[in-house]
C-alpha cells in the first residue's frame, strides 16, 4: 500500500527556531499529541512527550525551542533534543530520543505522511 497525506498546516505558519505547531497523530490505535517545528529552513515532526517520562515538552502552547532558538527542550525538566533527529543532547533521557513523524512541505503546505 502507499503513504497517506494529512494536511497539518500552511507552510507559513511555522518559523525557523520560532513557535511550533501542535496537532494530534494515531499510533498504535490511540490518539497522541505531536508537534512540527522548523529548524534551518526544513520542517521537522515529533510524537509530543519527552523521551525521559511521558510529559509534554512544550512550556506553553507551541513552546518547544529552548531560548536560543537552536534545541528542543522539555519544560519539565530540561532535556534537550537536536531539533533535526530528536537525539537527545543533554539532560535525564539516558540515550533515547524523541520520536519523529515524517512530514513534507509541497505547494506551501505541510502534511504528515503516513504508511497505509
Amino acid at each position: 500500500m502507499g503513504a497517506a497525506k494529512r494536511l497539518i498546516c500552511d507552510s507559513a505558519q511555522v518559523r525557523d527556531g520560532g513557535k511550533g505547531i501542535r496537532f494530534d497523530v494515531e499510533r498504535y490505535g490511540q490518539i497522541q499529541p505531536a508537534f512540527l517545528v522548523r529548524y534551518r529552513g526544513a520542517v521537522y515532526a515529533y510524537v509530543n512527550r519527552c523521551a525521559h517520562i511521558s510529559v509534554q515538552l512544550d512550556w506553553a502552547e507551541g513552546e518547544f525551542f529552548d531560548l536560543t532558538g537552536l534545541y528542543l527542550m522539555c519544560s519539565t525538566h530540561g532535556a534537550t533534543y537536536l531539533p533535526e533527529s530528536g537525539r537527545c543532547i543533554r539532560g535525564p533521557c539516558g540515550g533515547r530520543g524523541l520520536v519523529r513523524l515524517s512530514v513534507e512541505e509541497d505547494g506551501g503546505k505541510v502534511f504528515l505522511i503516513s504508511e497505509q
